[in-house]
């Protein structure tokens, strides 16, 4: 007799996170992936450069504390050091912040929908994941979620913006609800699009840490920065969240290559041509949903690197229409499609089928 492994019986509710897929080849029509909001442009030369210098020792460990990563990056944003934690993308910081802070039965707030790791982070945790739905404009419900908080909750998660649904939180908003919030509750403002924002009422994460204590800001060099392959995310947090965060890392886990790149893209020179390339691909942002509004469709804010439609029902039927047509976007089943700002061909060919698939 086979006997199967014992496993913690909570596994059986943890969700699979579903990436977004690449475009499958089609004959005589260029392909585009717009389902995983990634950067379009190449890496920059110099930070380039740095991986393949940093390449020539990966027969030796990284530096485990990634010292002068987090000393570019406490430089960078004007914050101590010591409030600094780095790990292998913010996902596996959100993953620490539940193993650190919740026992089983413990709660974990977040809205509905957003981030797809969140119920995943708390089903390993084994905690309960407490879901407040989106408000009118797929906007954060911030009355709500302070509402639902309980002697029980141990972390509140806003993700501006929001991933999928695109709008960001006011900071009049923000702070009345960090007024509302227990101050042993960490509230985990998840900014992993923030370089991408323009709403003048968006606060800054880094900012406002500076007055709540049991703020955790997390940042990330996926998306703007255009290093998704390395794998790299930093928190912002009280220095005691911040030292318990890195004690419970994985030992090694950013690797010498990423620490490198994050290193050589925070240099003055490199973040000025990356500030271009936000710019422009924001401008994308408004094209495409000028575009789509103007074909009827109705659009929420987007304040990220991609476009939300609540299509309902019609999400995955949408999403292999479009694929059909060298466009692979991120369907949520049954609620709606993100469609990442890709290259302006890829955004030219999604305005152009606009009207007659989409909509």
């Amino acid at each position: 007799m086979v006997l199967a492994p014992r496993l913690r019986p909570s596994m059986g509710r943890v969700p699979a996170y579903v990436a977004g897929r690449p475009a499958s080849p089609r004959d005589g029509l260029t392909v585009f992936k717009m389902s995983s909001n990634e950067n379009p442009y190449p890496p920059l030369p110099a930070v380039l450069g740095a991986i393949a210098e940093a390449a020539a020792g990966i027969n030796r460990y990284p530096d485990p504390a990634g010292r002068a990563m987090v000393a570019a990056i406490a430089r960078r944003f004007d914050v101590a050091p010591e409030s600094v934690a780095t790990a292998t993308g913010s996902v596996r910081l959100l993953a620490q912040l539940a193993e650190i802070t919740c026992d089983p039965g413990d709660e974990i707030v977040f809205a509905d929908p957003s981030f797809e790791a969140y119920p995943i982070v708390a089903a390993v945790a084994d905690a309960v994941a407490v879901r407040v739905p989106l408000a009118a404009g797929a906007r954060h419900d911030l009355p709500a979620m302070a509402a639902a908080v309980t002697d029980r909750t141990r972390l509140v998660l806003v993700c501006s913006p929001n991933n999928p649904t695109g709008p960001a939180v006011h900071e009049a908003e923000l702070r009345e609800f960090l007024a509302a919030v227990p101050p042993h509750v960490l509230v985990v403002l998840d900014e992993a699009y923030r370089e991408f924002v323009d709403d003048p009422d968006t606060p800054d994460g880094v900012e406002l840490f500076r007055e709540h204590p049991n703020l955790v800001v997390l940042r990330t060099f996926s998306k703007a920065y255009g290093l998704a392959g390395l794998r790299v995310g930093w928190a912002l947090a009280h220095p005691d969240v911040a030292a318990t965060l890195t004690r419970s890392a994985t030992p090694f886990g950013v690797n010498a290559l990423a620490q490198a790149a994050v290193v050589a893209s925070l240099e003055p020179d490199a973040e000025a041509e990356l500030d271009r390339r936000v710019a422009a691909l924001v401008a994308e942002r408004h094209r495409v949903l000028d575009g789509l509004r103007a074909a009827g469709l109705d659009v929420p804010d987007a304040q990220g690197n991609f476009v939300w439609l609540g299509a309902g029902e019609r999400s995955s039927a949408l999403a292999e229409g479009l694929g059909r047509e060298g466009l692979a976007v991120r369907p949520f089943s049954g609620v709606g499609l993100r469609i990442t700002v890709a290259e302006t061909e890829a955004n030219d060919r999604l305005l152009s089928l606009a009207a007659s698939l989409l909509g």
